[in-house]
């Protein structure tokens, strides 16, 4: 089986050549963000595609008959690939979960850490000349709501409670951790900080609603490192705006690149960064030897069962 990665990046990349990662010989590394047309063209005699952060249309299946297979490299699948097109096709999509749990939870504490302090904020006003010196929030003793509990959320629980954090956790189905419950309004209720560490599909789709924005303590701090479509994004604009959100920490948004004309760039009680959460090193090691352990299974379970678990 012969598979293409159709879109490293040159940070993946440096990764792989730095640290001497083995790339198989059916495996073909090309670097950029193909448009439809070049992905035609790059998976024409392709068994499987590898797919980082490029949408995969229907058209690249109907030009490619030979795919059979993609190993999509993170999850998520769904957001760019139509999983039931490739359903009915009979292409199996597998996912690589897990690889950065720690690095994304390491980065929703730095940007809970850089809000409560107006890091941020003293930086840039330092660059222009102005002096000053801002109070900020102790975070030790706080309420946290961890809203979704899978490995990156269990992660910044823990990390949460090892500064002394009240950690308040809520997931769609029960987890053995201390601090959870079943109820994500009591989780979120007087709340001094909010992070959001759910998958984005049909039932957390503007599940923080501005109902529950309300929820939290006056002045929270909100992180998202998961999607910006799970809060509501006019609420949470209008709350920063009057105060009732003290600050909000996010990597993501709901167009990226963020647009010139973005309100967030305009507030000054938000800390922004591009979508980076889980660019580590130790991250993109994972991210690759997790790809290539999905590929053999894929391979593998052409000719064999059952299906891997981590196949849709």
């Amino acid at each position: 089986m012969r598979a293409v990665f159709v879109d490293c990046t040159r940070e993946l990349q440096a990764v792989i050549e730095r640290r001497r990662l083995v790339i198989p010989d059916n495996v073909d590394v090309k670097l950029g963000s193909p448009t439809a047309q070049e992905l035609v063209e790059l998976c024409a005699n392709a068994d499987a595609i590898f797919v980082e952060h490029t949408v995969i249309p229907p058209v690249v299946f109907d030009a490619c008959p030979s795919v059979r297979a993609v190993v999509f490299m993170g999850t998520g699948a769904g957001t760019y690939i139509d999983m039931t097109d490739a359903r009915r096709r009979g292409i199996r999509v597998a996912t690589a979960p897990g690889y950065g749990d720690r690095a994304v939870a390491e980065h929703a504490f730095a940007l809970m850490f850089a809000a409560a302090r107006s890091i941020a904020r003293m930086d840039r006003e330092i660059r222009t000349g102005a002096w000053l010196p801002r109070g900020g929030l102790q975070l030790g003793g706080r309420k946290v709501a961890v809203i979704g509990l899978g490995g990156i959320g269990t992660a910044f629980a823990h990390l949460a409670r090892s500064i002394g954090m009240n950690v308040c956790a809520w997931n769609r189905t029960p987890r053995a951790i201390d601090g959870f419950v079943e109820d994500i309004d009591e989780a979120l209720a007087n709340a001094d900080v909010v992070s959001v560490h759910l998958a984005l599909n049909a039932e957390t789709a503007g599940l923080i609603d501005r109902r529950r924005l309300k929820l939290p303590a006056p002045g929270y701090i909100l992180v998202n490192t998961a999607r910006a479509e799970i809060v509501d994004q006019d609420a949470m604009l209008a709350f920063l705006g009057e105060g009732f959100i003290g600050h909000a920490g996010l990597d993501v948004f709901p167009q990226e690149p963020l647009p010139r004309e973005n309100a967030y760039r305009k507030l000054d009680n938000v800390t922004l960064t591009a979508h980076a959460a889980y660019m580590t090193d130790d991250a993109y090691e994972e991210l690759w030897r997790r790809t290539l352990a999905a590929f053999d299974e894929l391979r593998l379970s052409a000719t064999a069962s059952p299906v891997p678990s981590n196949l849709s």
